[in-house]
Order: C-alpha cells, then structure tokens, then sequence
C-alpha cells in the first residue's frame, strides 16, 4: 500500500498534487476533457485546492472544452437541450429531431468559434438545393440560433452568426417559392363541389368541411370531440390539440399525443357556421349507417370525432396523401371536362392541410374589417400574423376593385 505523501507542514497531499522545492510551489496535475495532460500552480495548498474545486466544477459543466473553443455546434445543442427545461415534450422532440436529420452529422461538427454569418447562409442554401422548403430550413433555424446565442451568453462567441440569415434568404426569394398562398373561392368552391358529387368521396364532405369552415388547425381537428361542439347553440370549444410525431427515443416512431393548445390564445370558441353544422350531423349519420366509431384514446380523452373506417384517428400526413389524390382526379377530369365544353378550366393547386386555416383565414379577412375578431378567431397569439394575411387579402382586393373600375370604364 503506498504511503501517504505530505508537505513540508505535515499536510497529506492528494492524488496528482505535489511541491515544488525550487519554485517554492504546489502543483496539480490533471488530464482535461481533450485528453491532454496538464498542470496548474499555486503559491499555497489551499489556494491550489480553490483552483481544483474550480477546475473540477468547469469539467463538470464542460466549460474547460469552451475555454479552449473546441466545442463544436454539436456540443453546445446537446448542452442547450439539457439545460431547456420548459419545452413540451413534441417541441423537444420536433428540435432533436431537425437537428438530428439536418445539421448533427455535417454542418454540427464545426467548431462553434469558426462559424460566421456566411457559414449560415451557404448551410441554409444548401439545404434549399437539397430541395427542402424554405418552412423546413426555418425549422432548422429555430435550432440553431438558440444554439448560437447560448454560446454568446456564455462568453464564448462574440455575436450571433444566425442573426438575421432567415430574413436575408426570404429576401433573396421573394416572389420565388416558399409563400403560402390560400385557395381562391372559385378553387375552394372547386374542391368541395367535386367531393360533395363524387360518390367515391363523399364520407370526406365532413371533414374537409370542417377544415376550410372553422380554420382550426389540423391537430385541432384531429382532437375534436363529441362534448367539444355545441349542437344547440352552434359553438366550438377549442382546448386541446392532437400531435403526430416522431418521438425523441432516437427510432423517431410517429405516436398520436394529445396536449393543450401552446398558448392563452389557442383556447377559444369558434361559432358554427351552418355548412359545418351540417358536416357534424352528417358525420354522425355515416357512423351510424357504417358502423364505425373512434376507439381511440389519448390522455384520458376519448369519443373523438373524426376518425377512419377502423376506428382511429387520422394523422397529418394521410389526410395530406388524401388531398393530393382528390386534387388530382379533379384536374384530370375538370380538363377534359373544360375542353368539351369549350371554357377555361378551373385548376385546383395542391395544398396541404394548413392551407385549409388559411383559407378560411382569408375568407374571414375578406368578410370583416375587424382585426382582434378575426385574431380572436383563429387564435394567432401575435397580431402581426393576422395583420399579415390581412394585408395580403386586402391587396388583392384592391386590384380587383381597381379591374373592375377599368372594365366597366366608371373614372
């Protein structure tokens, strides 16, 4: 057993601490995160012990890897992530898995100290020429700017480098791609009318009903129940939402997980237009008809609405599959349909559910002048947002008034 070493004091000295009779110094020898040996000095044991305490809290906290800038934006995520307490759980897994898929393998191993604001912008427009949407890319950004500002807060990087690159690459497209546009009338009109006379199509007349007449978002649909609508006096109780993701187990398998809505403003109550009443009693007599009914429970919820012939739920991505094909069919027979009868065929872009809400969103800009009701409506926590579809709907509007002026020769 080697016996115990000890200062000139009679003082008994730990691992890797030594005296140094020439400097007249205490010494601690230690091997840091890089791996790499290294030596620190003091002028007494208890001063040297400060500095172990330190060096120890440092390792621990992975500061000394800081110190030295050779944590790359991996490192720092991970760290991010550990120390992001109050995220939900399919936010945390939506972030883990954006920076999982696109940035961990390539761009996450450069040191975070090189990085610069070119860096950023090159790693986006990569991105876009891989052919993801410039919504994707900006997914991606909600990961990695906090990422960066955690660095600035700890001292390590100066600036931000993601400051200001998602506002230079939608400037950069502008008028390209990338904007969502609402259906116009005559292509909403377009769309349900086919469904409503096909005869394939008719048990999704109440869904997609529902969706272009409430603008709720899709997992707000998704998790409408029976007790959430008011038959008797036409109201929509929005108070939760139903969430199909990828889950942060590392096999991102897709899971139905019911939450309440993100803010104050989601929760709301949305009045009963009559077409979407009569989607509600319609789809209670398919089910009665048909013989089905959801099984599904989520949270301690059941009894939800919509839901597919085997009795769960539907998800984002099928009901998406759905609008593709409809969309298709249309077309292909709306052409034929057009050239027989000698007339412009009226073509139906393709959409995607969200689409929907903002469909809705801008049949209600178009209707009312009253901001904060259609805020309120389709519960946009930021007014800005609103103002945004607001904006957009009126400058259509102002060309048609002025189109029609022209025609009709009135000035």
């Amino acid at each position: 057993m080697a016996k115990n070493r000890k200062d000139n004091k009679g003082r008994t000295l730990r691992k890797g601490e030594g005296y140094r009779k020439d400097t007249k110094l205490y010494y601690y020898s230690y091997t840091d995160q890089m791996k790499r040996r290294k030596v620190v000095y003091a002028k007494d044991l208890i001063e040297l012990r400060d500095i172990e305490k330190t060096l120890e809290r440092d390792k621990l906290d992975g500061l000394d890897i800081y110190i030295q800038e050779k944590a790359d934006i991996n490192y720092v995520f991970d760290r991010y992530m550990d120390n992001k307490r109050d995220l939900k759980s399919s936010t945390r897994t939506n972030y883990l898995y954006s920076f999982d898929r696109y940035v961990r393998k390539g761009f996450g191993k450069r040191r975070i100290s090189s990085i610069k604001f070119s860096d950023v912008l090159a790693f986006y427009n990569s991105l876009l020429d891989d052919g993801l949407s410039i919504s994707t890319v900006d997914n991606v950004h909600s990961v990695i700017h906090p990422t960066f500002q955690l660095a600035v807060r700890d001292n390590v990087i100066r600036n931000n480098p993601a400051d200001g690159v998602m506002a230079e690459l939608k400037k950069g497209m502008k008028g390209k791609s990338g904007i969502r546009h609402a259906l116009t009338l005559e292509e909403e009109r377009a769309f349900l009318n086919y469904i409503n006379s096909n005869p394939d199509e008719l048990r999704w007349v109440p869904l997609f009903t529902v969706m272009f007449g409430t603008g709720c978002r899709v997992g707000e649909i998704i998790g409408l129940r029976w007790e959430d609508i008011d038959l008797d006096n036409k109201m929509i109780s929005i108070n939760h939402n139903v969430t199909y993701y990828p889950r942060s187990d590392k096999s991102y398998k897709c899971e139905f997980e019911l939450y309440s809505p993100k803010t104050e403003a989601g929760v709301r109550n949305i009045p009963m237009l009559d077409k979407v009443y009569d989607a509600f009693l319609l789809e209670k007599k398919n089910q009665k008809m048909f013989g089905y009914v959801c099984t599904t429970e989520l949270g301690g919820m059941s009894n939800f609405i919509f839901c597919n012939r085997n009795g769960n739920l539907h998800n984002p991505s099928s009901i998406n599959r759905v609008i593709k094909r409809i969309v298709s069919d249309y077309n292909a027979k709306e052409q034929v349909s057009a050239r027989r009868e000698n007339r412009e065929p009226v073509i139906v872009p393709r959409f995607s559910c969200h689409i929907t809400r903002h469909t809705f969103c801008s049949r209600l800009c178009e209707n009312e002048t009253n901001i904060k009701v259609i805020q309120s409506v389709m519960g946009h926590k930021d007014i800005q947002t609103t103002l945004d579809i607001y904006a957009e709907v009126s400058e259509q509007k102002k060309k048609e008034v002025f189109k029609k002026l022209n025609d009709d020769d009135i000035l």
